[in-house]
């Protein structure tokens, strides 16, 4: 069996906002430095999702709606695969494009996945 650890470190200022996110993953050669990350842990105990979710004071909006736009396509990937579901996973890409075009990301464009 493979294991692999992935750490975070999060740098806090005084009001306990994130001025620098570095990460690291132990099969990899080298640390990262991100602007944002948000992790979701299912919870067998509670059956809930528990959530993390740190961003930088210096991550502008549009980088925040990119972020968030491509966490929905992710999703929806990660779903389908997981499921076999492709029409929930298409009702997650729309909903993705519905939200780009919210806020202005892009072009009209439908995902017809």
């Amino acid at each position: 069996m493979t294991q692999s650890e992935i750490s975070f470190s999060i740098s806090l200022d005084e009001n306990m906002v994130a001025e620098k996110i570095n990460w690291s993953a132990s099969d990899a050669k080298q640390n990262n430095t991100s602007k944002g990350v948000m992790i979701s842990v299912w919870d067998t105990k509670e059956n809930n999702t528990m959530r993390i979710d740190f961003w930088t004071k210096d991550m502008m909006v549009n980088e925040m709606c990119q972020f968030y736009h491509q966490t929905f396509l992710s999703m929806a990937d990660t779903f389908e695969r997981a499921t076999g579901e492709a029409e929930a996973a298409k009702s997650i890409r729309n909903f993705a494009q519905q939200f780009g075009e919210k806020v202005n990301l892009f072009a009209t464009k439908k995902f017809d996945a």
